[in-house]
């Protein structure tokens, strides 16, 4: 057979009866200790009383007076019943040098033998005694009476024990109700305070709550996305082990506000907003993250709860799928152009210029070798070879001609293997379509004031690629209308563009795979007045800046 449980399920319950038990426990033992102390005082208190009426009687002149006559008891009788109801002690008796009293609250006992020692007394000592007499057990005070250097007779006043322990009753009564009203008023407060806790621990107990604890640290070190909880002062209550390397926070952060934390002024004006913020993207120096924010409404204290996702890898493939498309496209333009010269020479041939079908396709051949091998001359890195060849033929689509800079020299081998291939392509890679954007869009025509006076602009992004003083030279310039000096400070921010909404990644990606290089990028003003972007890596070691000029 099962036996009921006798311990509350809950915390709270286990500590209201817990809280209950002490309360009881000191309550009990301040009562025990008051009624030991109590008995203790109320004995000393009547030792007292009596020992000061038996030596106020034997020193009384009427007393010794009213022994010299023939009959002491018809004079000391009234007199000590008199003191015994004046002082409320149980019993005077005055009894003669052997014993015999002469006076007693019972008068059956007068003329008979004290019961009790009165050596002491007859040697001239006052001395205290408890002894179980004619009344029951009592504390009695025998002293002597002297009479002319001589002992008389002597006085025995007293108090029962009964009585002594009637009045530590009444007092113990006392004591129990207001020992009982302090144990009523404690068991309220602990029963308040418990409620509480239990709304608060929603009934666990101390197993479930310790369960739920290790549940929870294990959450929070399994999660990969980043978890923060702000408190109501906007502080960080609790990050996880990702939300820390996602913001590249250290240990300490917890207890910080946010605005201490030197984010990103976006992403800190993220965290601190009262209102939801749902899937917004933000930069740190290495990443580039989805923030998602929760107020707490509940509880005593507002807060917020923060998710945050890595989303760099995302905007890589991205950015890498963009240029696939790009690339295919431009092969598409390209099979489309070179079936249009096919068919060109084709025909030459059936119209028996055999001449100028091979002049013309020796042309074409030559053209589009000229910028092969003049790139894989100079750059031996495939991957950067490739960028620039696929970026030509996307630019040649658009009007655009990409050319490599003369003094462009990469060695094969010259990059170290942490050099990441995908940032490269990230870096060149929007740093050239960027510069073709511009290009395209000022080599439309000179912006002359009549169609008669427009003349054509050549649109042209030169790129530069070398190895200089053991760092990586990507540098890369346009013909377009540049960017301002009150926009140079703002131009590798997220957001920035000069193309409508929904663009503005490229050049904060850009920075973000600089820094992560331990390169510096900057921006400054090309020979034909476009803008000119000059990114260096260093070959070996790490030291991170970004700088516009």
């Amino acid at each position: 057979m099962r036996l009921p449980r006798t311990v509350p399920r809950s915390l709270a319950g286990q500590l209201f009866a817990m809280q209950a038990l002490l309360v009881a426990a000191v309550v009990a033992g301040c009562a025990l200790f008051t009624y030991a102390s109590g008995r203790s005082q109320a004995e000393e208190t009547a030792a007292r009383q009596v020992r000061a009426a038996a030596l106020a009687m034997a020193g009384s002149p009427s007393v010794r007076e009213a022994i010299r006559t023939p009959d002491p008891s018809a004079v000391l009788q009234p007199y000590a019943e008199r003191v015994r109801q004046d002082t409320g002690i149980a019993f005077v008796t005055i009894m003669d040098p052997r014993g015999v009293r002469w006076t007693h609250p019972d008068r059956s006992q007068i003329g008979r033998s004290f019961i009790g020692h009165t050596e002491r007394a007859l040697r001239g000592e006052t001395f205290e005694e408890t002894y179980t007499g004619t009344l029951g057990p009592s504390i009695r005070v025998v002293t002597p009476i002297h009479d002319g250097g001589r002992i008389v007779g002597l006085v025995s006043a007293g108090i029962t024990v009964e009585r002594v322990s009637t009045q530590v009753r009444e007092q113990l009564g006392a004591l129990g109700t207001a020992a009982g009203a302090a144990l009523l008023i404690g068991a309220l407060g602990t029963y308040v305070i418990n409620a509480r806790l239990r709304r608060h621990t929603h009934g666990m107990n101390a197993r479930e709550l310790s369960r739920m604890h290790t549940y929870h640290e294990a959450t929070l070190h399994a999660v990969r996305e980043g978890l923060l909880m702000l408190d109501g002062q906007r502080r960080v209550a609790l990050i996880n082990d990702a939300g820390r390397d996602l913001l590249g926070l250290d240990p300490g952060s917890v207890g910080r506000r946010v605005d201490e934390l030197a984010l990103p002024a976006p992403l800190t004006g993220a965290l601190l907003a009262s209102e939801p913020r749902v899937d917004e993207v933000h930069l740190t120096a290495d990443r580039v993250i989805v923030v998602n924010t929760s107020p707490v409404v509940g509880g005593e204290r507002r807060g917020t709860v923060v998710t945050l996702r890595d989303h760099t890898e995302l905007q890589a493939l991205s950015g890498e799928l963009d240029s696939e498309r790009g690339f295919t496209q431009a092969l598409r333009s390209q099979a489309h152009e070179a079936a249009n010269r096919l068919h060109t020479v084709v025909s030459l041939i059936e119209l028996g210029r055999v001449d100028e079908a091979v002049d013309f396709a020796t042309a074409e051949l030559e053209l589009a070798q000229v910028l092969t091998d003049r790139v894989v001359g100079a750059v031996a890195e495939p991957v950067l070879a490739a960028l620039l060849l696929g970026k030509a033929a996307q630019a040649n689509e658009r009007g655009v001609e990409l050319v490599l800079a003369r003094d462009s020299l990469i060695d094969d081998g010259a990059l170290p293997r942490s050099l990441a291939a995908r940032d490269l392509v990230t870096i060149l890679g929007n740093l050239i379509d960027n510069a073709v954007d511009a290009a395209s869009e000022a080599g439309q025509d000179d912006g002359g004031p009549l169609p008669a006076q427009r003349t054509a602009t050549r649109a042209l992004v030169t790129v530069t690629a070398r190895t200089d003083g053991g760092e990586l030279l990507l540098r890369v310039a346009d013909t377009g209308g540049g960017i301002g000096p009150d926009e140079a400070d703002e131009v590798f921010a997220r957001g920035w563009t000069t193309r409508g909404a929904g663009r503005g990644l490229g050049l904060a990606l850009v920075r973000q795979a600089v820094h992560r290089n331990g390169g510096t990028v900057t921006l400054g003003r090309a020979a034909d007045g476009g803008a000119e972007f000059t990114v260096r890596l260093p070959l070996a070691g790490r030291t991170a800046a970004v700088v516009a000029r």
